[in-house]
């Protein structure tokens, strides 16, 4: 079967906004060229390639003359300009974006290879989180899955978003970017009001 049309441009803008936040990272870590560049590409494909291993079909980025050109680029990029451009939240806006976008793009895909409704959300959750928890791990940093801020609860909203919509049968675009948008404004609103998920509390 084959996989459904995502819109290569934004799976490429997705891929280098998380390849950056791993080339950042270790950059800050003051680690070799060689270890920015690891960095990148786990963080960059480390989710689709997960999700595409659940769903048995060929990693994404593997038949991609793209994808890898364009996480080295990026790592090229963190390693020739000063820690100091990207300071401030910028950055993680554009990961908000990412995560939505590769949310609801993981969702569609499993959707698309007839896995059912919620492990498709779970493979949309996957492909949002996923690299950014291997880079955590690897960084020896806190994961994104220890901290309550809202980040996978972002990513849930989105792929959850996109395939209940996906059944209500409106068009394809209007359904992802409705689903982008939610998953967006979530991660967003956690990100001005800091609101985090209350953590467990029981004594007894």
């Amino acid at each position: 079967m084959d996989g459904p049309a995502l819109p290569p441009l934004l799976d490429l803008a997705g891929t280098a906004v998380f390849a950056l936040t791993g080339a950042l990272l270790a950059a800050r870590l003051r680690q070799s060229f060689v270890t920015v560049c690891f960095f990148a590409l786990v963080t960059g494909v480390g989710g689709g390639t997960v999700r595409d291993l659940l769903i048995d079909v060929p990693a994404f980025w593997i038949r991609s003359g793209q994808v890898a050109p364009v996480v080295f680029a990026v790592a090229l990029v963190a390693w020739f300009t000063p820690s100091r451009w990207w300071e401030g939240r910028l950055l993680e806006w554009a990961d908000a974006a990412g995560l939505a976008a590769f949310a609801v793009l993981g969702t569609a895909k499993a959707l698309a290879y007839e896995v059912a409704l919620l492990p498709a959300i779970v493979l949309g959750v996957v492909s949002g989180c996923v690299g950014g928890i291997i880079r955590d791990v690897l960084a020896g940093v806190p994961s994104i899955l220890m901290r309550p801020e809202l980040y996978v609860t972002a990513a849930a909203l989105a792929a959850s978003g996109c395939a209940l919509l996906t059944m209500t049968g409106l068009p394809q675009g209007a359904v992802w970017s409705i689903s982008a948008l939610a998953g967006f404004a979530l991660r967003g609103a956690a990100l001005i009001w800091r609101i985090e998920l209350p953590a467990y509390s029981r004594d007894d």
